[in-house]
C-alpha cells in the first residue's frame, strides 16, 4: 500500500477574519512534495480554516491514490483529537466539516498525528500565501507557491552541510523570492498582519464569583482556595456559552486554584477541549491579609497597606507576594505560552492580578495602573501578541455575556 503524508494548516487574521488554508501531500518514504492546495475562504475562524485545509489535503491525496495509507500531520490539536475520535465535536460549524473529511477515505485508511507548529511550515506558508492573495483581491495561484522551493532548499542544504552541521536554510523557512526580510518579521509593530503572521491571542477570563468576591475580600493563593459560588457557576456557564458561540478558542490554560479550574472546566466541557494547568497563573499571595476586606486591612495594618500602595516592590504583611514578583512570574508564563501556542487563540483562566498584569505589560503602563483597572468576575479581556514582539490590547473587562 502506498504511503502518503498530508500536512495541513489554516489561519485567520482576526479570528474570525480574512482566512485561508494550505495543504501539501508528501511521499511517505522520501518526503518529496507531490501536490499542494491553498485557498482564500473569506471571513472565517482559525478552526474552520484548519478543517478546510484538512479536507483539501485529503482530497489531493485521494486524487493521487485512493488506495493509499494516509498519515495526516497538523499542529491543530483540536482537529487531530476530534478526527481521531478522542474529543467530542460540539461546535455546529465543525460537525459538517469533520464529517466531510471523514468521508474522503474509508475508515482505517487515515491516521492523525499532532506536530509542533515549527514542523508544519510548508502548509503554514501555503495558508499565508492564500491569505495574502485574498488581501490583494485574488486567489492563490500554484505557480506563485514558494513553499515547495523552501522545502527543496532545506533538503539540499542539509545534504551539503552533513548530518552534524546545521542546515543553512531551515525546513519551511520563511524566506521568499524578492523579499529582503523573512515573512513574519517587521522592525516595528505597525506592520500589517500579513507581514507579521497570525498573532498569539490570549483571551483572558477572570474566574466566576466565590463567596468572598461580593464582599471584596482579599482572596489570593495563600488563603482558603474557595470554590465557585452558585452565582459563580452561573457566570462560568455564561462565559462558556459565549466563547462556544464565538468558536475561536483552540487551547485552554488555567491557574491551579479551584475557582479557576472550575471556570475553565465549564468552558472546556462546552468546547471539547482539555485544560492545561499553569502554576504561574495563580493569584497574588496576600499573606496575613487573606480573607480580610480593604477596610479591615487598613484598620489592622495601616502602615503596611500604605507602603504596599506606594510601591510594587512591597509585599503584603506576613510573607505575602509583591506585585513586582507577580509581574515577573506572569511575564514568564506569558513567554512560555507565546512560544508554545504560536499563531493560536488561547483561553487563559486566571485572577484579577495576573489579568491586569498582562494588560499592563502589553500597554507598557506603569505598575500603579493595576489600581486603575476595573475587572469584574467572569469578565473577558484579550491581548494579541505579534511576531515582532509588539502587543495589542483588544478587549478589557467585557461582561456582555453576563447580562
Amino acid at each position: 500500500m502506498r504511503q502518503l503524508i498530508v500536512e495541513a494548516d489554516g489561519g485567520s487574521r482576526g479570528n474570525p477574519g480574512p482566512a485561508g488554508y494550505g495543504a501539501v501531500v508528501l511521499d511517505g518514504p522520501t518526503g518529496e512534495p507531490l501536490a499542494e492546495a491553498a485557498e482564500y475562504i473569506g471571513v472565517a475562524t482559525n478552526n474552520v480554516a484548519e478543517y478546510k485545509g484538512l479536507i483539501a489535503g485529503l482530497k489531493a491525496a485521494r486524487a493521487l491514490d485512493p488506495a493509499a495509507a494516509v498519515r495526516v500531520r497538523m499542529d491543530s490539536k483540536l482537529v487531530v483529537e476530534q478526527m481521531s475520535g478522542r474529543w467530542q465535536i460540539k461546535h455546529p460549524d465543525m460537525k459538517p466539516l469533520a464529517a466531510e473529511a471523514a468521508r474522503i477515505f474509508p475508515a482505517g485508511q487515515v491516521t492523525f498525528e499532532w506536530i509542533p507548529r515549527e514542523r508544519n511550515k510548508h502548509a503554514d506558508r501555503l495558508a499565508n500565501e492564500a491569505m495574502d492573495a485574498g488581501r490583494d483581491g485574488g486567489q492563490w495561484d500554484a505557480s506563485a507557491s514558494t513553499a515547495a522551493l523552501d522545502a527543496s532548499a532545506a533538503r539540499a542544504a542539509t545534504t551539503e552541510a552533513g548530518a552534524n552541521e546545521p542546515s543553512s536554510a531551515p525546513s519551511g523557512s520563511n524566506a521568499t523570492s524578492g523579499s529582503s526580510a523573512p515573512s513574519g518579521t517587521a522592525s516595528v509593530g505597525w506592520g500589517s498582519s500579513a507581514d507579521l503572521g497570525a498573532p498569539v491571542t490570549l483571551v483572558l477570563l477572570r474566574h466566576g464569583e466565590t463567596a468572598l468576591t461580593p464582599e471584596k475580600r482579599f482572596s489570593g493563593s495563600g488563603g482558603s482556595d474557595p470554590e465557585l459560588s452558585a452565582a459563580g457557576r452561573r457566570q462560568a456557564e455564561a462565559a462558556a456559552a459565549s466563547l462556544a458561540a464565538r468558536g475561536t478558542i483552540q487551547e485552554i490554560v488555567s491557574s491551579p486554584l479551584r475557582r479557576c479550574r472550575e471556570t475553565a472546566g465549564a468552558v472546556a466541557s462546552r468546547l471539547g477541549l482539555e485544560v492545561t494547568v499553569e502554576e504561574g497563573l495563580r493569584e497574588t499571595d496576600f499573606g496575613a491579609w487573606e480573607g480580610l476586606t480593604f477596610a479591615e486591612v487598613r484598620e489592622r495594618y495601616a502602615d503596611d497597606l500604605s507602603a504596599w500602595l506606594a510601591s510594587p516592590e512591597v509585599a503584603p504583611t506576613g510573607g505575602g507576594e509583591s506585585f513586582a514578583a507577580v509581574g515577573r512570574r506572569v511575564a514568564a508564563v506569558r513567554d512560555r505560552l507565546l512560544e508554545r501556542y504560536r499563531g493560536r487563540t488561547v483561553l487563559v483562566v486566571t485572577h484579577v492580578t495576573p489579568v491586569k498584569t498582562l494588560v499592563r505589560l502589553a500597554l507598557g503602563a506603569p505598575p500603579e495602573s493595576l489600581f486603575r483597572m476595573e475587572l469584574s468576575a467572569a469578565s473577558l479581556s484579550a491581548v494579541a501578541y505579534y511576531a515582532d514582539g509588539n502587543a495589542s490590547v483588544r478587549l478589557l473587562n467585557d461582561t456582555s455575556h453576563l447580562r
